[in-house]
């Protein structure tokens, strides 16, 4: 399996100048890839392949003597990251979903990350050291378990890190022979179909005042400015606070459903064309349902657990007791007797009970589609592997 450490850095005013200009190098070497590919299909009509364009890297390096100044692998990168951004582009195409999105030049500050694919990088003596750069302070606060495969070094507005992508072979605890069923919303962030219910923490609704104010004395500053620079990184920072504490409680709370339960059941939430309701974008967006799934889908493959994806049709409108569809049922209605049974159901608590009755159509399965979760334990099969 594939993890990924991240840890900060302090670099030297030295080494940050130097990491700013290889970020400014690759963007512009980056763009100039999107130009050739561009001219080479209109004085051609064929595509320009990555391997064609590492021949001219290589000739490019003995006439550019600045290229020089960067490892190989991070030029190299660059290629790859335009071939992919073409493949995503064709991919759309084919799909038919929305917008292709023709891949775009990159702006100035635009390109935040340089990646070391296989060589150029080694941690000594709590310092990461990088080819053509040299020795980093790095702030490991934990130790790495497993092989190292990349190295990707990334800026988030004025502060550097470093993710280690790592080859590992996960240590398997026994299962919990337990099955939930987890009914996201706005009110509670998630109802358990057990009973219990997680508030929704709200974070960015919280801090929208001090957003505002912050945004307000940026659009007052003249473009351009220093006092600009200062307003813009300050929003940053909010906005950046604002991501690590939804982060910092969905992680949590995937850990310790992922800890108490071995088959967890979810909505296969259509969240793109939920978040287009004027109403409640901002705070679906807000609750991070998405971001929530992954990291407890990510959690559970490591544990071995079952997380399936169910449809959410009528999972709040039917009884979990007989099956009486409530048709006329609406979002302000938060609780409700079936006419059939005179079950009363708590609108969330009966969604999650259902959800946890209901058939999954996708997810990651250890033991087979469809089927329950035996007693003994098994690994779940990765999905990124597929």
């Amino acid at each position: 399996m594939l993890k990924t450490y991240k840890y900060r850095l302090y670099p030297t005013k030295k080494q940050t100048e130097k990491l700013d200009w290889t970020l400014e190098t690759c963007r512009i070497l980056y763009n100039s890839c999107l130009v050739d590919r561009n001219c080479h299909y209109e004085e051609t009509g064929k595509r320009l392949s990555r391997l064609k364009q590492q021949k001219i890297l290589t000739k490019d390096k003995k006439n550019i003597e600045y290229l020089k100044s960067i490892h190989s692998q991070v030029l190299q990168d660059v290629l790859f990251r335009v071939e992919k951004a073409y493949k995503n582009f064709f991919r759309r195409l084919k799909d038919k979903s929305g917008k292709a999105g023709y891949p775009r030049f990159k702006n100035q500050g635009r390109y935040d990350s340089i990646t070391y694919t296989q060589s150029g990088f080694e941690i000594i003596d709590d310092k990461l050291k990088l080819s053509k750069i040299g020795h980093i302070k790095l702030k490991q606060h934990r130790q790495i378990d497993g092989r190292l495969k990349t190295c990707n070094i990334k800026k988030e507005i004025n502060r550097w890190y470093v993710c280690f992508s790592v080859e590992y072979t996960p240590n398997i605890k026994p299962i919990p022979n337990k099955q939930i069923g987890i009914d996201v919303g706005i009110k509670s962030f998630a109802v358990l179909s057990d009973g219990k219910v997680i508030n929704n923490p709200k974070y960015l609704i919280y801090s929208e005042e001090r957003l505002i104010k912050k945004q307000r004395w940026l659009s007052n500053k003249t473009k351009g400015s220093n006092n600009r620079k200062k307003a813009k990184v300050s929003v940053a920072r909010l906005h950046k606070k604002v991501s690590n504490q939804r982060k910092d409680f969905q992680h949590k709370l995937s850990r310790q459903i992922v800890d108490n339960y071995g088959y967890i059941k979810v909505e296969d939430l259509q969240i793109k064309n939920m978040v287009k309701n004027h109403n409640l974008g901002k705070s679906i967006s807000d609750a991070g349902w998405g971001q929530f799934v992954s990291f407890l889908t990510y959690k559970a493959e490591e544990a071995g657990c079952y997380v399936e994806k169910v449809n959410p049709r009528n999972t709040s409108k039917s009884c979990s007791v007989c099956g009486y569809i409530y048709k006329d049922m609406t979002l302000s209605i938060r609780k409700w007797t079936c006419p059939v049974c005179h079950t009363e159901h708590d609108r969330d608590v009966n969604a999650s009970i259902n959800i946890l009755n209901t058939a999954g159509t996708a997810g990651i399965n250890a033991w087979g589609v469809g089927g329950l979760p035996p007693t003994t334990n098994q690994e779940a099969p990765s999905e990124r592997a597929g």
